[in-house]
């Protein structure tokens, strides 16, 4: 490894170690980079200032009477003071229960007395708000406190200001072992109460360095935080392995401004979910529509003759006169976009569902190298990963190494490593469930692994719609395929167990409204939803992105739905994958719709 800031495994075996090891191995450093909306500007925090926050906190938490082994729950977006509190608490030996930002208050509720919980940090009003229905029912929560002023009383509650210390000593040195629990990430599973992940020291730091061995990561880096640290994909990636090779992290200020933040803070790496780069995606292919045939013709050629350029440097194509315009189209088309997204992005990772083939190639052929990457919260989480210099990018990449992987007889993906977590909290039967007598973890996912080791994921072994004529749909690829339309933001496919399959889908409001227009309809109707013509439209875009799908794979039916799914409404996860179920309950009265008579 390259890299002479890198902190090894053998330097700190335990989390609590590698922060203490980073703030002396580099104090003046640029550690985290944050927005104030107070005074609107970014701020800059070293190594030693983060250490001295902790060691604040780390004060404040004993005053509290918290002990080791007790666990914190923490509701706030990605920030300085998540690290802050994290680190704390692993210096204590705590356990940190991290929880989605904008989650319900009654699922707030069970997780916090599922993992007996001593104290819960939120960010401010408006988490209070969500959880002050709920807040008598947290029987174990002794303190409460808000990183920003709440106007409330609560006798729980406290304000950040008046519950830390003017200053605190040392850095703790409460020293787990690296086998000890570190964190319980509750699955934000698809269906069903989630489930209490609980993960090791090691099991994240092994899963750390396993994944620097596919990648050589220099402390000159930059990474843009915007994938929630409540998922063990950003907080492992993101930020674990940030401070393992001393990078850069800074915080975007939210989604809907990761445009301009992606322009301001220049970052060099970036952990993402395909959701973000369809919607980049469907951007620029809305813009794109506007133009002239010539720009069409040239950005096409740009993406094409970019691919065959990667295709080549990969070792997969063959050399030809084309790539001679290579440059040309780099700089008139490729150079731009990346550009906006900020013009320095050495490669970008991306997991937690399925990026489209056509998605990928697009970034890929302007020069944007997407890497995909798998896992599970259960394996720290990346079991697989694309190297820059052997990317396949309709894979999922190669085992880490020291990850075993294996293919069962139902076509099930297994995988046994260090980083496979010790099981479910307070749940021994579903952890043997998920981890067999001989420690191999199942997955759930269907997969194959071609000659060269690269793994791919073909379905889900649940998420397989069975219609009444025993045809087998996955309905994964199928969504992915209809929200490449330009009409459409959302789809989820439905029909287990019907004649046929339907759909539900959300349409991009602007691209809804200019179809509405077309058919001499008001745009503001609420009857556009329903209307006969405007659903026949609709459902024609849909077919049309299904064309290279089998007979059976045909949408017959789809309903528009009036508002998104969201993680806000407990209809998509965190990392933005669909909660069927619920979504099935949510919107009964349309499926009920959709297959009456049948």
């Amino acid at each position: 490894m390259s890299n002479s800031q890198l902190i090894t495994l053998d330097q700190a075996s335990n989390l609590a170690a590698l922060f203490r090891e980073r703030a002396a191995h580099s104090p003046d450093s640029t550690a985290y980079i944050q927005f104030d909306p107070s005074d609107g500007q970014w701020h800059e925090y070293s190594w030693k200032q983060t250490a001295n926050e902790v060691i604040r906190w780390q004060q404040a938490m004993k005053n509290s009477g918290l002990q080791p082994g007790e666990r914190v729950v923490i509701m706030c977006h990605n920030a300085w003071e998540w690290v802050i509190c994290d680190q704390a608490c692993l210096g204590l030996g705590l356990v940190l229960v991290p929880v989605f930002m904008n989650d319900r208050a009654d699922n707030i509720a069970w997780i916090v007395n599922d993992c007996d919980a001593s104290a819960l940090i939120i960010e401010g009003p408006d988490q209070w708000q969500t959880l002050e229905s709920v807040v008598d029912e947290l029987a174990s929560i002794h303190t409460i406190v808000a990183l920003k002023p709440v106007n409330a009383r609560h006798d729980k509650l406290q304000q950040l200001d008046d519950w830390l210390p003017d200053s605190g000593g040392e850095l703790a040195r409460d020293e787990s072992a690296p086998e000890a629990l570190a964190t319980i990430v509750y699955t934000s599973g698809t269906t069903g109460k989630p489930k209490g992940v609980m993960l090791s020291h090691h099991n994240i730091l092994w899963n750390v360095h396993a994944a620097l061995k596919l990648f050589d990561i220099g402390a000159d880096n930059t990474f843009l935080s915007f994938l929630p640290l409540s998922h063990t994909f950003e907080r492992t990636v993101g930020y674990y392995l940030a401070m393992v090779c001393g990078c850069t992290t800074a915080y975007n200020r939210s989604i809907p401004e990761l445009a301009e933040d992606l322009s301001i803070i220049k970052p060099t790496l970036m952990v993402s979910v395909p959701r973000i780069f369809e919607r980049i995606y469907g951007r620029i292919m809305d813009k794109l529509e506007t133009e002239s045939g010539l720009k069409k013709k040239l950005f096409r050629s740009a993406i094409d003759i970019g691919w065959k350029k990667f295709e080549y440097d990969q070792g997969r194509g063959a050399w030809s006169a084309g790539l001679l315009l290579h440059p040309v189209l780099d700089a008139l088309v490729g150079a731009k976009v990346r550009a906006r997204l900020g013009g320095r992005l050495r490669f970008t990772v991306c997991g937690g569902a399925a990026l489209s083939p056509d998605v990928a190639k697009l970034f890929i052929g302007l020069g944007i190298p997407v890497t995909q990457g798998y896992g599970l919260t259960e394996t720290s989480p990346v079991i697989a990963a694309n190297p820059l210099e052997n990317n396949v990018p309709a894979s999922v990449g190669l085992a880490l190494p020291g990850v075993e992987v294996q293919i069962s007889e139902q076509g099930e993906l297994l995988t046994r490593s260090p980083s496979v977590m010790l099981g479910y909290w307070n749940r021994p039967e579903a952890t043997a469930g998920m981890i067999d007598t001989e420690g191999w973890l199942h997955t759930g996912d269907k997969a194959r692994i071609s000659d060269s080791g690269h793994i791919f994921i073909t379905g889900r072994l649940k998420e397989i719609i069975v219609l009444a004529n025993g045809e087998k749909v996955p309905p994964a690829d199928m969504e992915n395929a209809i929200t490449l339309s330009p009409l459409i933001e959302q789809a989820m496919v439905i029909g287990e167990g019907k004649p046929y399959l339907s759909a539900l889908v959300v349409p991009n409001p602007k691209a809804f409204e200019a179809l509405c227009q077309s058919l001499g309809l008001r745009p503001d109707d609420e009857e556009n939803y329903s209307n006969p013509l405007v659903l026949d439209q609709v459902l024609q875009q849909v077919q049309e992105q299904l064309t290279s799908f089998p007979g059976y794979a045909r949408i017959h039916k789809l309903a528009i739905l009036h508002e998104p799914m969201t993680p806000e409404n407990g209809l998509l996860t965190p990392t933005l994958k669909l909660r069927r179920n619920r979504i099935l309950m949510y919107f009964s009265d349309d499926v009920a719709d959709l297959y009456r008579g049948h």
